[in-house]
């Protein structure tokens, strides 16, 4: 069975270095409570991505690639409104690829870094320009931002 091992951390968008050419990333989910089902348009590639209920930082992860074509129609039509719309950095740290979102739209402000892992225990460097971890705060999930923009968060809400 595929599995995503995946830590997430808040950015200090001050202290990032020069980024490489970013992916452009539309997303959307037709489902999302517990398991989900996402459409994602990356650059010129789609996919079709279902994962299951998280158990700590590991989770099921089934990734396909669909046409661009079909994945268009799926966003149009079956996923929940607004999409998740952000550029995504791939940065290279003391042996690992982090993925850098900086996000556009509704979640305009927020940036988030993930790292994935072959084990919960891995060790790994963090940079410099990495800060608080919110791994296991629900709100920082795509899925989550779907339906709760960052742009409606509230002051308290935001870290």
């Amino acid at each position: 069975m595929a599995q995503e091992i995946e830590r997430k951390f808040l950015v200090d968008q001050e202290k990032l270095p020069l980024l490489p050419t970013p992916y452009t990333i539309q997303q959307g989910y037709i489902a999302a409570t517990g398991a989900t089902v996402r459409v994602r348009i990356r650059n010129n590639e789609a996919f079709l991505t279902l994962k299951g209920k998280a158990e700590g930082l590991t989770r099921s992860e089934f990734e396909y690639p669909i046409p661009v074509t079909d994945a268009e129609a799926m966003l149009s039509e079956l996923c929940i409104h607004p999409f998740i719309n952000k550029k995504r950095y791939l940065v290279e740290h003391e042996g690992h690829t982090w993925e850098l979102d900086i996000f556009e739209g509704e979640n305009e402000g927020l940036i988030v870094a993930e790292i994935e892992l072959e084990s919960e225990t891995e060790p790994f460097a963090k940079p410099d320009w990495v800060t608080e971890e919110v791994s296991n705060d629900p709100r920082y999930r795509n899925a989550y931002l779907v339906s709760h923009p960052f742009s409606v968060w509230k002051a308290e809400e935001i870290r």
